[in-house]
C-alpha cells in the first residue's frame, strides 16, 4: 500500500538564507524519529558563473547526507539561466511548467518529501514556479527561511504573510547573533505569533557555518598556492587586511580567530605579525615573492600562503562574497547545523502542523 503524498516546501525571503541547511537539520531529526524522506529542488538558479556545478553539488549533498537512494532525490525541473529566461521572453518557450511540476513531484514512496524552493518569494514567477505557485501546485505548506539582519526582519514576514496567505505553515528565523537572540524570543517572536506566523525555529549565528576552507578561496580567488597545499581544508571564520603599522596590526590579528590575512607581497613584518596568531591562511596580494624567511616559518606552522595577481579591494570584495554564500559540503558543518536545529528548532511543532506521526518512541 503506498503512503498517501505529503510535500513540505522550504522557501526564502531572500538567496542565501540557509535553506539547504534547514533542510538537513529538518530531515536528520524525521530520519531519527524513523519517518522515510525524499528530497526535491525543482527550480535551480545558475545566474552567475559556477552556479551550475554548485547546483549539482547540492543535490548530491542531499544524497550523500542523508543516505537517500538516488530514486529518493530529485534534481532540478528547471534551471534559471540567462539563456532559458531570454527563450521564456521571445516567447520561445510555452511550456506549462505547472503541469511538468505535477508530473516531477509524482512522489517516491516516503512519509514526506522535502521541497527546496526558489531563492525569494518571486523568483521564478516568469515560469510559473514561484514559492506560492509551487506551494499551490504541490498542496505543500510553506516553511519560510529568514536571516536575520535586524529586527526590520518582521516587515518582510507580514509582506511574506500576505503574499503566501495560509500556505505559510511558519518561519525559521537564522543567523541571529548572539546579543540579539534573547529579543528575538521575548519580542519578535510574541509579535509574529501574534499575527498568525508560527515561529518553529530561532538560530543563533554559527561562526563555523560562516566559515570557508582554505581550498574555496583559493577557487574563487584563483590564486596560487605558495606553500602547505596540504592544509587546504583548513576553515577560515573571518577576514582581516594587513594595510596599517605593524604595532596596530599585531593587535587587531590577536582580536582575531581562524583568520585570512589579506595583505601586500612586500609587507614582510605584517605577514610575519599574521603568521604568530590565529592565522589559517595568508593572502598576499600584487602578485609579489613573499621573502624566504615568510614561507620558511608558514612551513613550520603549516599555514597555507597564497598569491594573487588582484588588487586588496577586490581580493577582499571576492572573500566576502565567499562568505556570502556558504556552502555546507563540510562534514564538521553539516554536524553543526544539525545539532542547531536540534537545540533551537521545534520538530514536534513541525510534525504536528505535518499531521505526522513519529514511526519511533521518542528516546
Amino acid at each position: 500500500m503506498t503512503k498517501s503524498a505529503k510535500y513540505l516546501l522550504i522557501g526564502s525571503t531572500e538567496a542565501y538564507s540557509g535553506k539547504s541547511a534547514t533542510i538537513l537539520g529538518i530531515a536528520h531529526q524525521l530520519q531519527a524519529k524513523g519517518l522515510d524522506i525524499a528530497y526535491g529542488k525543482p527550480l535551480g538558479s545558475c545566474l552567475r558563473a559556477n552556479q551550475l556545478s554548485a547546483l549539482e553539488e547540492d543535490v548530491q549533498l542531499m544524497l550523500e547526507v542523508l543516505n537517500l537512494t538516488p530514486k529518493q532525490v530529485r534534481g532540478p525541473l528547471l534551471c534559471l539561466d540567462s539563456q532559458t529566461i531570454e527563450r521564456r521572453l521571445r516567447g520561445d518557450d510555452s511550456t506549462n511548467y505547472r503541469q511538468s511540476l505535477k508530473i516531477y513531484l509524482q512522489q517516491p514512496n516516503c512519509d514526506l518529501m522535502l521541497l527546496e524552493g526558489p531563492g525569494s518569494l518571486f523568483e521564478g514567477s516568469l515560469f510559473d514556479l514561484s514559492l506560492k505557485e509551487v506551494a499551490q501546485t504541490a498542496q505543500a505548506p510553506v516553511l519560510l527561511v529568514a536571516r536575520f539582519h535586524s529586527v526590520l526582519l518582521v516587515e518582510t514576514l507580514l509582506e511574506a504573510k500576505r503574499q503566501l496567505g495560509d500556505c505559510l505553515l511558519g518561519v525559521l528565523i537564522n543567523d541571529i547573533p548572539d546579543e540579539q537572540v534573547a529579543m528575538t524570543k521575548s519580542t519578535v517572536q510574541p509579535f509574529l505569533e501574534r499575527q498568525g506566523i508560527p515561529v518553529l525555529g530561532i538560530i543563533p549565528s554559527s561562526n563555523l557555518l560562516r566559515s570557508v576552507s582554505v581550498q574555496t578561496l583559493v577557487n574563487q580567488l584563483q590564486a596560487e598556492v605558495l606553500c602547505c597545499s596540504e592544509r587546504l581544508d583548513l576553515m577560515v571564520e573571518s577576514l582581516t587586511i594587513g594595510a596599517m603599522n605593524v604595532n596596530s596590526a599585531l593587535e587587531y590579528f590577536r582580536n582575531g580567530i581562524n583568520m585570512a590575512v589579506v595583505t601586500g607581497g612586500d609587507r614582510a613584518d605584517i605577514q610575519m605579525a599574521a603568521l604568530e596568531t590565529s592565522t589559517h591562511c595568508l593572502i598576499l596580494t600584487g602578485h609579489m615573492q613573499p621573502q624566504p624567511m615568510i614561507l620558511s616559518r608558514a612551513e613550520q606552522l603549516e599555514i597555507p600562503v597564497l598569491s594573487v595577481d588582484l588588487d586588496t579591494l577586490t581580493t577582499v570584495e571576492i572573500i566576502d562574497h565567499a562568505f556570502g554564500q556558504v556552502r555546507l559540503h563540510e562534514t564538521a558543518k553539516v554536524q553543526c547545523i544539525q545539532q542547531l536545529m536540534v537545540e533551537h528548532f521545534d520538530i514536534d511543532r513541525l510534525l504536528k502542523q505535518l499531521g505526522l506521526e513519529p514511526a519511533l518512541p521518542a528516546h
